[in-house]
């Protein structure tokens, strides 16, 4: 677009990818994102001092921080973003769910407020039905919630997801809403200008999760019909034009097992899926988010948009899917991405690269197009075959996995996909013969080596420079 950038590194990023690749850089602060990323004074500081005429906050830290950006307004510098009263009424759940109310967006039963009563919450969930989903007020990222299956742990349940609230976002308000058991993730991908046009780009499906968090997306939704689709998107229009909302967001729904959909929460920001819906439409949506943020109107009508072929998204984390998905911070000792036609990786990091302990483990966000759905999912899984990781365990076997499940490839599936169908142990080698040629190789090679030591005299060998029998040795795989 022709536009200087300028980023800011924490002490962990001195030397990553973004700094290097901008025009300018600055240093603002220690490792933890508390005493750099997330100080919004520093940020504003260092964008004032540069010049620059506009922040854009990503998808993390401080995208969806009011303050931040009503800060940025009153410095003369653009929140590439939408108003801070978007941002704070739909960083409240139930600020939203009272707006949804009253645009008339389905919602699933529940309290419209935040609740602390114990006595009149338990009444409510009664009322409701069991199983119920209690969710904190000012969060998200499935921190504050618990699902209730009876009401002997309704008031403990209550207590630990206030407590939790309160310790991940300091606001321990809760709400109750009816348990959708089995549900789909779908979310609408939205865009809007300073004039008052709106758009949708379409639906991201985000089923396949751990820990209430997306591991795999992909556009479109193989359940919607263009009905639903269509009944959806205006949904999700209305929800967006009742925060008077500018910018591209997403509103996000549950779709239960009957195709009734209900509004879940709104996402202020650029979501990390967003490459996905990119390979569908063929727009920008960063550099629509910033066209917006200087003024000019939207280039397209909804009647304009087409879904051009199918795209999924594998999210590569640094983490142990042997061990619960546990964060495994290290050294990329090698990175060697996948390439080719329909193939797109979104990465901060390269090979050498640190994963820090500090932030989320992403690693990247690997992409295919196809023309349809099958294709794109076959394109998936040879690309995650051919891309190379060491030096730290990744989510690249999990999302194998998933790409040759029935219960995906049918599309077949909902939230409940790990939970239902997957366990560690599927991650082992299930081929024998590969494993006896790699054992086999391995003690010839070690064979020769001892053997080579012994004729040479170099001493190399444990047991004087004899060489081994490959009949003693064991070797495993890894």
């Amino acid at each position: 677009m022709g536009i200087k950038s300028v980023a800011v590194f924490s002490e962990a990023d001195r030397t990553a990818l973004h700094v290097r690749l901008a025009d300018e850089a600055y240093y603002v602060g220690a490792s933890p994102s508390s005493e750099s990323y997330l100080v919004a004074d520093r940020i504003l500081e260092t964008a004032l001092a540069c010049g620059a005429d506009a922040v854009h906050p990503g998808y993390g830290f401080l995208s969806e921080n009011s303050s931040f950006a009503l800060k940025c307004g009153q410095n003369g510098v653009i929140f590439i973003g939408p108003p801070v009263s978007a941002i704070e009424s739909m960083g409240d759940k139930t600020a939203a769910r009272a707006l949804m109310e009253k645009a008339g967006v389905p919602m699933a039963p529940g309290t419209v407020d935040a609740i602390a009563d114990l006595d009149e919450a338990t009444r409510i969930a009664r009322g409701i039905g069991y199983p119920v989903l209690i969710k904190a007020a000012a969060g998200g990222g499935g921190k504050g919630m618990r699902v209730v299956h009876e009401e002997a742990s309704f008031v403990s349940s209550m207590e630990a997801a206030s407590r939790e609230a309160t310790s991940a976002f300091g606001d321990g308000r809760v709400f109750i809403e009816k348990y959708i058991d089995h549900p789909r993730h779908i979310e609408f991908q939205i865009l809007a200008d300073q004039h008052g046009n709106m758009v949708h780009l379409f639906e991201r499906e985000c089923s396949i999760q751990r820990r209430h968090q997306k591991v795999i997306e992909e556009a479109p939704s193989c359940v919607l019909t263009p009905e639903l689709r269509e009944e959806m998107g205006a949904a999700a229009i209305a929800a967006a034009r009742s925060c008077d909302y500018v910018g591209a967001g997403t509103i996000e729904f549950l779709v239960d097992k009957d195709l009734n959909f209900y509004f879940m929460e709104m996402n202020t920001r650029l979501q990390v899926e967003h490459p996905v819906t990119e390979m569908i439409t063929g727009i920008d949506l960063v550099a629509a988010q910033i066209r917006v943020a200087e003024g000019h109107p939207l280039p397209m009508k909804q009647e304009d948009l087409k879904i051009y072929g199918h795209a999924v998204e594998s999210r590569v984390y640094a983490e142990d899917p042997q061990n619960n998905f546990l964060p495994a911070p290290g050294t990329l000792i090698q990175h060697t991405p996948p390439f080719g036609h329909g193939v797109r990786l979104d990465s901060g990091v390269e090979e050498g690269s640190e994963i820090p302990l500090y932030y989320d483990p992403m690693i990247s966000k690997l992409s295919t197009w196809g023309a349809d759905r099958t294709e794109a999912i076959a394109r998936m899984a040879r690309a995650l075959d051919e891309y190379q990781i060491a030096g730290v365990p990744t989510t690249i076997p999990f999302c194998h996995f998933v790409m040759g499940h029935e219960s995906f490839t049918s599309g077949h599936f909902s939230t409940h996909f790990v939970a239902d169908h997957f366990t560690p142990d599927m991650l082992e080698s299930s081929d024998p013969a590969l494993e006896q040629d790699l054992s086999v190789a391995a003690a010839l090679y070690v064979d020769q080596f001892f053997h080579g030591a012994a004729q040479n005299g170099t001493g190399n060998s444990p047991v004087g420079g004899q060489p081994i029998p490959v009949s003693r040795w064991k070797i495993r795989r890894d």
